[in-house]
């Protein structure tokens, strides 16, 4: 299956390549109790284990397929509208339909603000700045970047905070650790969701899941201590070796 699958990619047919991966699924889902009916080598719980772990598969490549296409036809586009002469029209993309959507519904704390270093034309790049009033980081002030791709909400936007913190779950080359970004990310959430999950993190920083793993050890093991660290940290001062710039 792996090898009829990757060929197509590699001659580039998308169509034939997203036919052939529904194809795959519907002839799994069908064929899926008969399968289970024709073995007597391996237990039921084993067999219904494999079919869902070839389903998954077959759904992410069929997700994988269609947002390949999305880009092709994007880009034919594009690339049809450059031939027609004069100056093309910049027509808006799917994802920033709904990125406008998103940014006319944010409703954020006063603690939140977002900017358009670009202008309001670039709406797929802006910064969100997060000043928490309670907790480790209260009276601190954060910005962070976000990068949107045309296909979201498909795809998470591209995070990172551009304030060097001493915090578990940011590094201090400003990745972020938020679920939501990562594996629990829905097309049905937002751009508020995103900025609520970060202030979140400043409010309850978790040890459980660190990027800076010294910073997560002391929290867990000395809050005192960790607390002590950040108060250092966002005054402009050393923790350890590394020097924070003053955010406060």
């Amino acid at each position: 299956m792996r090898m009829l699958v990757s060929s197509q990619r590699r001659r580039g047919d998308e169509s034939t390549y997203a036919s052939t991966v529904t194809r795959l699924i519907a002839s799994t889902l069908f064929c899926a109790p008969n399968f289970r009916l024709l073995s007597n080598t391996q237990s039921r719980e084993a067999l219904l284990a494999e079919e869902k772990r070839i389903v998954r598969e077959l759904i992410y490549l069929l997700w994988r397929t269609m947002i390949r296409l999305f880009k092709v036809k994007e880009k034919q586009r594009e690339l049809a509208e450059n031939a027609s002469g004069g100056t093309p029209i910049k027509k808006q993309s799917a994802g920033e339909l709904r990125l406008h959507k998103d940014i006319s519904e944010l409703n954020l704390p006063k603690s939140c603000n977002i900017q358009f270093p670009n202008g309001k034309d670039d709406l797929m790049n802006f910064e969100v700045s997060i000043r928490p009033d309670e907790g480790y980081y209260a009276s601190g002030t954060f910005l962070f970047s976000f990068q949107v791709s045309p296909i979201y909400p498909h795809e998470a936007p591209k995070v990172k905070c551009k304030t060097k913190v001493y915090h578990p779950n940011i590094d201090l080359e400003g990745n972020v650790c938020l679920n939501i970004l990562r594996e629990d990310w829905k097309p049905v959430l937002n751009i508020n969701t995103i900025i609520y999950g970060l202030y979140h993190l400043f409010t309850e920083p978790n040890y459980e899941d660190p990027l800076n793993h010294d910073a997560a050890a002391v929290l867990r093991d000395n809050p005192k201590m960790f607390e002590s660290n950040v108060r250092r940290a966002m005054a402009g001062g050393y923790v350890g070796n590394t020097h924070f710039p003053r955010c406060i």
